[in-house]
């Protein structure tokens, strides 16, 4: 028997014939067998990636769906590969390490760094995986109830690429004029997009499984399809691309409506998403949201953002405050009953002028007896008298008007 590790060297031309024992020898030949090209399967191809439920089995489609950076394994998810099979994948990445909570393996799970270093050590590894990038196993998963963010942002390029390869090498035409490019996927689509600004209380799930049974599985949104995780979004300044970036919940809605129609159920769901959001965003945990829709009858896309009413209400009322505070102070001020103290600053440039010493005025100066007096001659003796004393009149005494 081929072990499972094994494989076959042929020469040019040559063939084998494989039969389970039932073969009869006077049959003809068989038809051509061919195997693919395994060289060409890349771990960052969303198209050779199936979602599965814990229990292994395969997701079956429903209304949540994955953007296409988040349909190759991100850095918490368990990666299976199914028992007797045999596989090769190449592993060019853009990051030098792959990280994963854990892999399966020929019915093996390796969840440890240890187990699966031992692993990567033995004969089946190098076999199956070969490229630049390393896998390497973590054991940990995401452990932040807002979410995690998937982390397969720097090879977005790659993903895409071998996305539109598998596609004839472009991205469908969409149906309305302004698509929306969605963070990690690589089409623009039409429907809407929702940005929202979480607060520590947000709990992501929670918040998918709400949206589902409250909204989604509504009959007039069959065919309404949602997207929802935690991205990245660069900041901008000046229109200078900043390294830092900001975590954000986008939600992308799409659906099946064509023509002019497509992406107005959409559309629609993202309005009552938001309603739902200024009503119970706070307990939920949102702070903010703000929403972007393209449909086959807008020509552009269309902005709304809708913080939480209660942030609102006091950011109206604070500059309220502020502007009757300052219209009270200036009226006062104008009536002549509030003085407002002058105050003089220095001005930088004054700082970098040389100071000038005033002339003193003649008839502020008094003559120092001390000044340019010789002192006393140091020819007295040899021994200075103990009781010579040296007194000085001082100009400013008098004695007049000494208090006794």
């Amino acid at each position: 028997y081929l072990p499972l590790s094994g494989e076959f060297v042929l020469a040019a031309g040559a063939a084998f014939t494989a039969f389970d024992g039932s073969w009869d020898p006077g049959c003809d030949s068989g038809g051509t067998v061919r195997f693919a090209d395994a060289e060409q399967h890349s771990w960052f191809d969303p198209t050779l990636w199936q979602d599965v439920l814990p229990s292994g089995e395969l997701k079956a489609a429903g209304p949540i769906f994955s953007v296409d950076e988040e349909r190759v394994p991100c850095r918490y998810d368990d990666v299976i590969f199914q028992p007797q099979t045999s596989f090769r994948v190449n592993t060019d990445s853009s990051q030098p390490v792959i990280h994963l909570r854990s892999i399966s393996i020929m019915g093996q799970e390796l969840n440890t760094p240890s187990s699966w270093a031992g692993y990567l050590g033995g004969p089946s590894a190098p076999l199956q995986f070969h490229g630049n990038g390393t896998l390497q196993v973590t054991g940990t998963g995401c452990t932040d109830k807002s979410g995690c963010a998937c982390g397969n942002a720097l090879d977005g390029p790659r993903i895409c690429a071998a996305l539109l390869r598998a596609s004839g090498r472009q991205c469908p035409e969409p149906a309305c004029q302004s698509p929306l490019q969605p963070l990690g996927h690589c089409c623009g689509v039409c429907g809407a997009t929702i940005n929202l600004d979480f607060t520590p209380d947000f709990d992501l799930q929670k918040y998918q499984d709400r949206l589902v049974q409250e909204l989604l599985s509504q009959p007039k949104y069959a065919g309404v399809q949602m997207a929802i995780s935690k991205v990245h979004k660069a900041q901008t300044f000046l229109g200078i691309l900043s390294r830092s970036a900001t975590p954000l919940i986008q939600i992308v809605l799409i659906d099946d409506r064509a023509g002019v129609q497509a992406g107005t159920a959409a559309e629609q769901l993202a309005a009552d998403i938001m309603e739902n959001i200024a009503q119970h965003g706070e307990a939920l945990g949102i702070s903010s949201g703000k929403m972007e829709v393209a449909t086959g009858t807008t020509a552009s896309g269309q902005v709304g953002s809708h913080p939480v009413s209660r942030i609102t209400v006091g950011t109206v009322m604070g500059l309220l405050f502020s502007l009757l505070l300052l219209g009270g102070i200036f009226f006062l001020y104008g009536k002549g009953k509030l003085r407002l103290p002058a105050l003089r600053l220095p001005q930088p440039w004054h700082r970098l002028e040389e100071p000038v010493s005033p002339a003193p005025a003649s008839d502020k100066g008094f003559d120092n007896p001390v000044f340019n007096v010789e002192p006393p001659d140091a020819d007295l003796g040899e021994e200075r008298p103990k009781d010579l004393q040296v007194f000085y009149l001082n100009p400013l005494y008098d004695a007049s008007e000494t208090e006794t």
